[in-house]
């Protein structure tokens, strides 16, 4: 099994909180990820997918207080939300049992779907939870070398995908996880939205990796009114399947481009929307260049501290930085991504680097060294950038006591 980055984190979250919700896209690995966790433990695990498991919580309050001591996962937490008001009676029974007022590391809650999960919890466990976002597996996870990045970048970072046989085993497996999504799972949280619809809104994204989107455009396109493009674009990234990266909003005296740019967050999901099956398909695909900045984006965000803010800038001039940073209110990091082994900088990538204030300044590319180009500007690989930002991490901790 490759050992997951994120054990660390979750650990000292439950040593902090009576509830931890560990978000991801389903087969992300959060199941395989809390298993890990709770094998050395006394623990009790339940998937709410099985009606076994369910029927077992016929009577919450009584059944989560007879765990009482034992660490509680609950897996697939959104299909039962009423179970978040029980879990707030139980988890302040704890507290006020408790000498110490605190009744860490009760539960552990996954879930696939992100807005349902935080607003039923929003409304239940308010001071009471801390929350962890799951994505695919990282660079840094799968060893960091060319090789396993190229992997990586072409499956996506779905582990089922990632360690398939070849290629082709990983494309089906990945056909099947849109399937299902499409199929199955929308359905089951309740938008009646048609499959073939949402699938052409979704290869549409792919197609338009990280550029503008033209609501107007797509809704003609797919035939129905902006409204219902924006629910749908609202369902991919409340099931984490497409990351809605927001533009900068510093006040900044320039005009600048206010619309969000998407990104399928997978680029396997991505290159087979797109029909995209090997690593030569991708070299000789239009789509190139932002495949591999939706994939340092996505890598990027694996490792970022905690309460890091991330955004994009564009000027209506064309000044742009692809990625901003702003790790504390001292500390703005400016990310250009660009493919090749010999990047060339935009004239314009100072001066927007000077508009948002940046305090460092990166472009990733493909390679392999790290050197100084420009003003002050440190050309990188992605897996170099991530071990920097994983140390901002560690330092964060350490000043915060952590």
């Amino acid at each position: 099994m490759i050992q997951r980055q994120l054990l660390q984190r979750l650990k000292q979250s439950l040593s902090r909180a009576p509830a931890v919700a560990l978000l991801g896209a389903r087969q992300v690995g959060k199941t395989t990820l809390a298993r890990s966790l709770v094998e050395s433990l006394d623990a009790t695990y339940l998937d709410l997918e099985s009606q076994e498991d369910l029927l077992k919580l016929s009577d919450a309050g009584a059944y989560l207080r007879a765990q009482s001591g034992k660490l509680v996962v609950l897996d697939e937490i959104q299909r039962a939300p009423e179970i978040f008001a029980v879990l707030r009676g139980v988890i302040d029974e704890g507290r006020r049992q408790s000498l110490t007022q605190q009744a860490n590391g009760q539960f552990l809650l996954l879930g696939s779907a992100s807005m349902q999960l935080l607003q039923q919890s929003s409304q239940s466990l308010a001071g009471r939870i801390g929350y962890l976002e799951m994505t695919g597996l990282n660079v840094l996870e799968v060893g960091g070398g060319q090789t396993p990045q190229q992997g990586l970048w072409l499956r996506g970072g779905f582990p089922g995908s990632y360690l398939a046989g070849s290629d082709d085993a990983a494309m089906d497996w990945l056909e099947n996880l849109i399937r299902s999504y499409l199929e199955r799972d929308v359905p089951l949280l309740g938008f009646r939205v048609p499959a073939a619809r949402l699938r052409r809104l979704w290869t549409m994204l792919a197609h338009l990796q990280g550029e503008p989107v033209n609501v107007s455009t797509l809704a003609a396109n797919l035939e129905v009114q902006r409204a219902a493009v924006n629910q749908y674009l609202d369902i991919l990234v409340q099931l984490l399947l497409v990351r809605r990266l927001p533009p900068w909003h510093a006040n900044v005296k320039k005009r600048l481009v206010k619309a969000p740019r998407y990104y399928v967050r997978d680029s396997g999901l991505q290159h087979r929307l797109l029909a995209i099956e090997t690593h030569d398909d991708l070299l000789s695909n239009p789509v190139l260049g932002k495949s591999w900045e939706g994939f340092v984006i996505e890598n990027i965000h694996s490792v970022l501290p905690q309460r890091t803010a991330s955004y994009f800038y564009r000027t209506a001039a064309g000044a742009e930085v692809d990625l901003v940073l702003k790790l504390s209110s001292t500390q703005v990091w400016a990310v250009e991504i660009k493919h090749g082994h010999t990047p060339t900088l935009s004239k314009h990538f100072d001066r927007a680097c000077s508009d948002i204030g940046a305090t460092h300044k990166y472009v990733v590319y493909g390679g392999d060294d790290e050197f100084t180009v420009g003003q002050n500007t440190t050309v990188i690989s992605l897996s170099k950038l991530m071990a920097k930002l994983q140390l901002e991490s560690y330092s964060a901790k350490s000043a915060g006591g952590a």
